[in-house]
This record gives structure tokens, sequence and C-alpha cells, in this order.
């Protein structure tokens, strides 16, 4: 497609409805300085708001954008977003965003975590029977969502940065141990092409139909602000068992990038996972090792 024919389907195409006001009002009680920002276009969500955070600009904020063309996964995997070109009655093929927020936790570990089960239960609240015939939502650790079948929809992308506060924010308070968090989230909402995988990648219309990018925005963003506060005062320990009820890893033979394999035996209180392997059982991080099921790809979009 020209350069002209992309800006005329642009233009025809009407505008996209996001929920900032009803985003808003549903967060600013507690979260007052929150703002939300939609932009049609950026190289990446997350790495905006790193810029931002180096500058000083710390402030609460979700940024969607409507097409990303530097996206960034875990272990800086890039990810583009797909085309443009959207269905009238869903939107955008991909839901692209990042949460900024400044907060201070009795610990980092198992943030990612927590982030996927707040996303995985804003998405399908309730777990489908295996008999159902609706696909499952998982979560991969440490930071994919797969549906039932190791098909990847969505990726999670957390990072730091130190906090710069404004003139009079959280004056108050103590400041050693705030911090920046910046989540980024990647979701694909309409079927992708999977050319070259050997698992194709889902979608969210595959576990509703109904589900478009707006609505899975308003859906996800208020619990995961709540998941981020809740985090900040007791750490992943609360949110394990849900975990464990989305984990697609355990008792599953894992091999991991130091060569070894091992089976997968769930997560610590930390978030940490298990694998038992000859050596016994290993405490893995995500920040030195990747994990993979036994001969199967990670197909799909990181965030």
């Amino acid at each position: 497609m020209s350069d002209d024919s992309a800006r005329n389907a642009s233009a025809a195409r009407p505008p996209i409805r996001w929920p900032s006001e009803a985003i808003w009002q549903a967060v600013v009680g507690s979260v007052p300085d929150f703002s939300v920002e939609v932009v049609p276009s950026i190289d990446s969500t997350n790495t905006e708001l790193m810029r931002r955070a180096r500058a000083g600009r710390c402030e609460p904020i979700l940024l969607v954008t409507e097409e990303q063309t530097a996206g960034r996964g875990r272990l800086g995997r890039p990810w583009q977003s797909q085309e443009t070109e959207h269905a009238e009655d869903h939107g955008p093929a991909s839901l692209m965003m990042s949460l900024g927020l400044p907060i201070r936790p009795k610990e980092w570990s198992g943030l990612s975590l927590a982030v996927g089960v707040s996303v995985a239960d804003s998405i399908q609240p309730e777990i489908p029977r295996d008999d159902s015939g609706v696909p499952r939502v998982g979560l991969k650790w440490p930071n994919d969502l797969w549906l039932s079948g190791d098909r990847k929809f969505g990726g999670i992308l957390v990072e730091t940065a130190s906090f710069v506060a404004p003139q009079g924010m959280y004056a108050t308070e103590p400041d050693n141990a705030l911090r920046y968090v910046v989540v980024g989230i990647g979701l694909n909402v309409l079927p992708r092409p999977g050319d070259g995988m050997t698992t194709q990648p889902a979608c969210l219309t595959e576990i509703d139909a109904r589900w478009t990018a707006p609505e899975a925005l308003l859906a996800i963003i208020p619990p995961l602000i709540q998941t981020l506060q809740t985090f900040a005062r007791t750490g992943f320990a609360p949110f394990k068992q849900r975990f464990e009820q989305r984990d697609l890893l355990r008792g599953r033979t894992v091999n991991l990038s130091n060569g070894e394999s091992g089976e997968a035996r769930g997560v610590s209180d930390d978030g940490t996972l298990l694998v038992e392997t000859a050596a016994g059982v290993q405490a893995i991080t995500s920040a030195d090792i990747s994990v993979r099921p036994a001969g199967q790809p990670l197909p799909g979009p990181s965030a």
C-alpha cells in the first residue's frame, strides 16, 4: 500500500472511541494526579514513559497508542504492532499501552506475575471448565499470556526508574524506596498472521467475539492499578494462589537456557519459578534465565 493510499484509508476510518474519561473517573479517586493519553503512533509506549521518567516526569499516567513501531519485549526482543487497518466494529487489531505509576513496594520480586494475574482475571473473570469449549487464559512464567494449546496472545514488560517527584508531590513521604514503575502490555485483539510459526498466535476475540481494544482497556486498567497498589503493600504472596490457577508450566518439562531441563513445580511466595532438575529443586529468576516448555516455541506478541 502506498503512503497516499495508507493516509486515505486512515482518513476513511471512523475515529476510535477510547474510554479515557471512564478510566480516569474509575481511577482518580485512588490516584488523584492520574491522566490518560492516547497517541496515534509511537515507537514504544514503554520507551516513551521511561524517557519521560529520566527527564523527571514521573506522573501517574496511562499511555495508549494505536500503532507501535519499535515495541520491546523481555530481554530486548522486538515486537511491532499489526497494521493500523482495523475492523470497523473492533478497532485496532492490537492493544498497546503502558501504565506509569510511582509505588513503594516492600519488594519487587513477582511484580510481572501479579500484573499477569490481574490482566488474565480482567479478561476472563471465571476460568472455564476443560469441557466447556472456551479457551482458558493461562499465564506462562514470567510475563506471557497464553490460551489453551500454548498459543500466546499477550506479553508484559515491567521496567522501573528512579523517581523524581514534581515539586510538592509526595513531599510528606520518605522517598528512599519510591520508584517509578512502567508496566507495558501488548495484546492481540484480532487474529494475526503466524507465518513461520509452528503454533499460531491467539487473540482476545477467541475468548469472546465481543472484545474490542477499547473495551479491553477499560476492563484491564482500574483493576491493574488496584493490583499495583496492593502489591506495594503486600508483595506477591497474596497473588500466588490465583497465579497457580492459571500456571501453564506447572508439572511440565521445561528447558532452561543454561542447558538443563526439569519439571516446573510452581512458584514460591516471591514469584520465583521452582524447577526440579537432576541436581534438585532450583529457584529460577527471570533476571538470569529464560524458560520455555520442552519442544514448544513462544509465538505471539511481547509488550
